[in-house]
């Protein structure tokens, strides 16, 4: 069982960029409502792919490098990568179904 790890700017280069598998990178913070929506699906992306896939949560307010840097405009937010490439990334709250069909297309190829 996988869970999804908490990173920072300074972690985020060997987390995720240097990571030997696909990563999700969550975009959250505690004073956003579709965030705690959004919560339970990424834990069970977490779980459900986790042979395949690591999960990350990095909270936008203390981290202003990386969400300058991938653009993050809205939370929550997500941004796939695979071999430090931002392959796949969506904006506000998605659906445990469609987090599914997202992540399924890609790692499924």
């Amino acid at each position: 069982m996988s869970s999804v790890s908490e990173i920072n700017d300074a972690q985020f280069e060997s987390e995720v960029l240097q990571a030997d598998q696909f990563v999700l990178v969550y975009f959250w913070a505690d004073w956003c409502g579709p965030c705690r929506l959004v919560k339970p699906s990424i834990e069970w992306a977490a779980e459900h792919y986790g042979d395949r896939l690591k999960v990350v949560k990095l909270e936008v307010d203390p981290n202003p490098e990386t969400v300058k840097k991938y653009k993050v405009e809205g939370i929550p937010a997500l941004r796939l990568f695979q071999n430090s490439q931002l392959i796949e990334q969506r904006e506000g709250a998605i659906a445990r179904q469609q987090l599914a069909e997202l992540l399924d297309a890609h790692l499924s190829a």
